[in-house]
């Protein structure tokens, strides 16, 4: 199971001399089409940095690259697990092949909430976190911990 965020096209400035797409690009699907999209439901994206000065950085991740895409394939991103302490987040992705349905890539990622004035670590706000926790709760079964990475990172109460 999972929660759909975001569908992409595979276009031909992402494929390289193999004849499919770059694994650079992975990345910028996930973040684009994937972070971005949270980002912006938990308001911590480009409207917040902008108008609190309060953002999220990545500062780790793993990511697989399970099938190749090629030119054309469209790909669904989803989130298959979310998670969050008093600073950081932490989130597993996957990159779904659209019409046949395998798995093209996944990508788990530990983030760090920032104040962009002193560039450094903040705590959430409280709206924030009611946010974060609302969605948790509507979509935990929804949700799958296998093989995270970094959940002994995160610094439950």
């Amino acid at each position: 199971m999972s929660v759909y965020l975001s569908s992409q096209k595979i276009i031909k400035e992402w494929i390289d001399y193999n004849d499919h797409m770059n694994v650079s690009y992975y990345l910028l699907i996930f973040d684009k089409y994937g972070a971005d999209t949270l980002n912006s439901i938990f308001k911590m994206g480009e409207h917040s940095a902008k108008t609190t000065g309060k953002s999220t950085m990545i500062v780790e991740s793993n990511i697989t690259y399970n099938q190749e895409l090629k030119l054309g394939d469209e790909v669904d991103v989803n989130l298959v697990y979310f998670d969050h302490d008093k600073k950081r987040l932490q989130y597993k992705m996957e990159m779904v092949h659209k019409e046949k349905k395998f798995l093209a890539s996944t990508i788990e990622v530990l983030a760090l909430y920032v104040d962009l004035n002193n560039r450094k670590v903040s705590e959430f706000e409280d709206e924030k976190v009611k946010i974060m926790d609302d969605y948790i709760k509507e979509n935990s079964s929804k949700f799958t911990n296998d093989n995270l990475k970094f959940s002994s990172k995160l610094k439950k109460n």
